[in-house]
């Protein structure tokens, strides 16, 4: 896929099918919120979305959650998004987090700071049907589906997306937010820092014979964090981190078998447990794009950072950058500006690189930290846990940070309308 910059008059001669104010290459998660914000705050847009509409209606259950942010949720709620994903959202109100086989914890109590929950766990196949209900609703919102992007030709006066079959769409402004291995970031020559962190994240829901309590947790071990998160019913999302080498042998035991090794890990304090449903890997890597923008072009979601999941934030980092992207250029049209104006691209940039940069290297670090077996720094992670419980300010700040409530916010992840 080759993206030339064509000159005005080119572009001119490429008659759209469709025009709009923003052409979004993406329509998952975070692609289909952007596309619901924007199109709700009066801008016309168009998803290109490379699944089936049916699959995303009616979808199969698969395994796979995630966790949202109470800023999040703020953000889905105040743009009419979040009552089509509330019925099947499970509140998590309590986080434990635990060096592997020790007494010491470090515990966050949804309490310390007031009614709401720290977060929510729901299916992705909930949140996918839920936003695709909604676009369903949206005026000045068109859902491409199944549309794959071939080309994207950028010029100074506004881009032209190419899909597989033929169709054009003009825009002042393109959004990459095809994931990590997003082919309009490539074809635009966006280069990405990458790492590899030699561990591989086993996805699956599991039952367990006793109540949850809404209590998340997250156990470090040597191979890697092990996250029991909680969903509706007697039923958790767990992320099994494992070298990478030992994984594949994990995977391709049968049901029994598998079981046996899960009930190891996981310990019995929610009595019996087994895995329920397909089980996913995928390899934990870290990529963070060396630019968020281009002429007419940027980058949200994977497209733009992937990160170690060991905090569940990589998707509330996503929807962070809907809520800045969002907020700058529906300001930008209301003052008559283009929302394509490379300094409003810059100020997207510099406002979510910070974000995103510290995240990334707060688990980078403490991955690095916890995935190891050297008996001394065992103990002084046990400690540290420890200390931190009991230092009301610290654990306050910290909590704060995992609710999404904290840094320079856009409006929307204030719970204030655009």
């Amino acid at each position: 896929m080759t993206h030339p910059a064509p000159t005005p008059e080119q572009l001119t001669d490429l008659t759209p099918d469709r025009s709009a104010d923003l052409f979004i290459a993406g329509g998952g998660m975070v692609g289909m919120t952007l596309g619901i914000v924007a199109a709700r705050a009066g801008l016309s847009v168009v998803v290109a979305d490379r699944e089936l509409p049916a699959t995303q209606l009616a979808p199969p259950f698969d395994g796979r959650a995630s966790a949202i942010a109470y800023g999040t949720k703020r953000m889905l709620e105040t743009a009419g998004i979040w009552p089509e994903l509330a019925a099947e959202a499970e509140p998590i109100l309590e986080i434990r987090v635990s060096e592997e086989r020790s007494p010491l914890f470090l515990h966050y109590d949804h309490a310390e700071l007031g009614d709401e929950p720290l977060g929510w766990m729901l299916e992705n196949r909930f949140i996918r049907r839920g936003l695709h209900a909604v676009a369903a609703q949206t005026a000045n919102l068109t859902v491409l589906a199944p549309a794959a992007v071939t080309a994207v030709e950028r010029g100074p006066v506004f881009a032209i997306a190419t899909l597989a079959d033929g169709r054009r769409v003009r825009a002042a402004l393109v959004v990459a937010a095809d994931g990590v291995r997003s082919s309009v970031r490539e074809a635009a020559g966006i280069p990405v820092a990458r790492h590899d962190y030699g561990q591989t994240a086993i996805v699956v829901t599991v039952e367990h014979e006793l109540p949850h309590n809404n209590i998340a947790h997250e156990h470090f071990r040597a191979p890697g964090p092990f996250a029991i998160l909680p969903l509706r019913g007697n039923r958790a999302s767990l992320v099994w981190t494992e070298h990478t080498a030992v994984a594949p042998a994990l995977l391709a035991l049968d049901d029994a078998q598998f079981n046996i090794e899960l009930g190891r890990r996981f310990g019995d304090f929610l009595g019996a447990v087994k895995a329920t449903g397909p089980r996913w890997s995928y390899p934990l890597r870290l990529s963070h794009a060396r630019r968020y923008s281009d002429q007419r072009l940027v980058l949200a979601g994977d497209a733009a950072h992937g990160l170690h999941p060991l905090a569940g934030q990589n998707l509330n980092l996503g929807f962070r950058d809907v809520a800045a992207l969002v907020e700058l250029i529906v300001d930008a049209r209301r003052l008559g500006r283009d929302i394509g104006d490379p300094d409003i691209l810059a100020d997207y940039e510099k406002w979510r690189r910070l974000d995103n940069t510290t995240l990334i290297a707060l688990t980078h670090s403490l991955n690095r930290l916890f995935s190891n077996d050297i008996a001394p720094v065992k103990l002084a992670r046990g400690l540290g846990l420890a200390a931190v419980n009991r230092v009301p300010p610290l654990k306050k700040v910290l909590m704060q940070h995992a609710r999404g409530t904290t840094g320079m916010l856009p409006r929307l992840l204030r719970g204030e309308a655009l």
